[in-house]
């Protein structure tokens, strides 16, 4: 495995998840990086723009376990991790694990429950593992979660913690297809109501867990110079001292930012992470972890601006 046999290997799975899902190709690139450093993400988008089809065409085209929590007012956290019973003819205890003991995660919908709901995800987010009844219980080393939600000034939604956002990579923003991508859409899918279904064969598994693992360890090998480094510190701590910004990213985010520019290089076919590699990433990896001053929002100040206004005041390395 190197770099030319990872970058070929996305390619065919960009290729398989555009057989079903049109359009989208920054959303899969994003997926992608996140796939590769063992990252999570956040969708956000309006009804109808694939965020739930791209899950589980990711899921099947690298043959992970699936597995999917509808989050709703009522759920409760047990209805996620599990729950443990007593067993009257053993007089023990019998774990029942919840759909979180899988390998891809799909959180649909996630800012329509209730914070306390929606923190039952941080253990096994950061630590991909689960604390039962006292118990802890491992997950996969794969385990990853796209979470999906809704904008949220529409009705019932819940905003997410920011203990639980910063657990995401990602926060990104679907948008609608272009006309002629939704011209593509109504012709190859019109003909019934029914979405394909990834998982009977529309989707094709062409990266096995071995295959995974040894792209997972190449694309920790890529090298991050000591000015790159610095590069990633620099904006990080800028965004706690910006007058827009009332509160800045945290560590984890600056090494989180370095892995996800190790993974964005290497699919860009290079064993090394360039300033334009970190540039890219910006926006979707810090647009979840700050919260405008007061008089940014009362401006109409957007986070997506002032962070395009910290990149470009921020030194570059050559």
């Amino acid at each position: 495995m190197d770099i030319a046999d990872l970058r070929s290997l996305s390619q065919t799975l960009r290729v398989q998840i555009g057989t079903v899902v049109i359009g989208q190709a920054e959303t899969v690139d994003l997926m992608l990086v996140a796939l590769f450093c063992n990252g999570h993400m956040l969708l956000e988008g309006p009804p109808g723009t694939a965020k739930t089809l791209l899950a589980q065409c990711l899921a099947a085209s690298l043959g992970l376990t699936f597995g999917r929590v509808q989050f709703t007012p009522d759920l409760l956290p047990g209805d996620i991790l599990g729950t443990a019973q007593f067993n009257f003819q053993t007089s023990s205890f019998v774990v029942n694990r919840g759909p979180i003991f899988c390998e891809l995660l799909l959180a649909d919908e996630i800012n329509r429950t209730p914070p306390k709901t929606q923190a039952a995800l941080l253990e096994a987010m950061q630590e991909r593992q689960v604390t039962l009844d006292g118990k802890t219980h491992p997950l996969s080393e794969r385990f990853m979660v796209i979470a999906t939600e809704n904008p949220i000034e529409q009705q019932g939604t819940y905003p997410l913690p920011e203990a639980q956002l910063d657990r995401f990579l990602f926060k990104h923003t679907l948008a609608y297809p272009s006309a002629e991508e939704e011209l593509a859409i109504v012709t190859t899918q019109g003909a019934t109501v029914r979405m394909p279904d990834p998982f009977s064969g529309a989707i094709t598994q062409v990266i096995d867990a071995a295959t995974l693992a040894a792209c997972v360890r190449l694309v920790e090998s890529v090298t991050l110079t000591a000015p790159i480094a610095q590069y990633i510190v620099s904006i990080i701590r800028t965004t706690r001292t910006a007058p827009d910004i009332a509160i800045g990213a945290s560590p984890r985010s600056g090494a989180m930012l370095a892995a996800a520019s190790r993974a964005h290089a290497a699919l860009d076919g290079r064993s090394y992470v360039i300033p334009d590699d970190v540039k890219a990433l910006l926006l979707p990896a810090l647009r979840h972890r700050i919260v405008l001053s007061a008089t940014a929002e009362i401006d109409g100040r957007k986070v997506d601006d002032v962070l395009r206004t910290l990149i470009e005041t921020t030194e570059v390395p050559r």
